[in-house]
């Protein structure tokens, strides 16, 4: 099982690039040296949409794309493919892609075992669940292939004027539900929500689009900081 180290930085929910350049300037500073981590967890929808095996959804998240590639050669790096970044691997062969599917992924952090995810894989129903077996498929992608342009433009015009900070009524009865599935852990890490709340063992991390935050390893500890 794989540590958690130091100084890790965990980055989740940028929707980059329709709700700000927080990721692209990170990914900036990486490169650039300006910022420093030995671990890179990129906790899913990072990008507010991105799939593998079409060449036309890159071209909106060209530069950031790139960047990630170029880092993924120098440094460690995690992708919890999210419900908007999903078949990424051959995208991104340098860095370790977990599907939903591989999804949560298990960590130690000092005697902890850690129990890690975008998310959207526990108490979300057999109806979301399918969905996302058909449209996270090469075979679903290649057959829609013929209509990307038109489909990609609607989704990206849409997903544009999407109002995603919110805080969710409830939460905490959520998170009760989601820790039915990691029994096992001491602590669970998940995105998605754009809470950035810890409750008990769950830490929800913020979103970088909503909250302007990521987090760090310090000390052992998960702390929220601002970019």
């Amino acid at each position: 099982m794989r540590m958690i180290v130091e100084g890790a930085l965990f980055v989740a929910d940028s929707h980059y690039p329709h709700h700000g350049d927080g990721f692209l300037t990170l990914l900036q500073k990486l490169e650039k040296g300006e910022s420093k981590t030995p671990q890179l967890f990129l906790m899913g929808d990072n990008f507010d949409l991105l799939f593998g095996y079409n060449d036309y959804i890159q071209t909106f998240s060209s530069e950031a794309i790139q960047l990630l590639q170029d880092l993924s050669r120098q440094m460690e790096i995690h992708y919890f493919e999210g419900n908007h970044d999903f078949c990424l691997q051959e995208l991104f062969p340098d860095i370790n892609v977990y599907s939903r599917e591989d999804q949560p992924v298990y960590f130690k952090l000092g005697e902890k075992k850690v129990g890690m995810s975008h998310g959207d894989r526990f108490a979300t129903g057999a109806g979301y669940d399918l969905y996302c077996r058909i449209m996270r498929s090469k075979t679903t992608l290649t057959i829609l292939k013929p209509f990307e342009k038109a489909i990609i433009n609607d989704r990206m015009k849409k997903l544009l004027q999407k109002d995603i900070c919110h805080t969710f009524t409830g939460f905490e009865k959520r998170v009760e539900m989601i820790m039915k599935d990691y029994a096992d852990c001491d602590l669970v890490i998940e995105g998605h929500y754009h809470q950035a709340r810890v409750i008990g063992n769950y830490i929800s991390l913020p979103s970088l689009a909503c909250q302007g935050q990521v987090a760090v390893l310090k000390e052992g500890r998960i702390e929220f900081i601002s970019l």
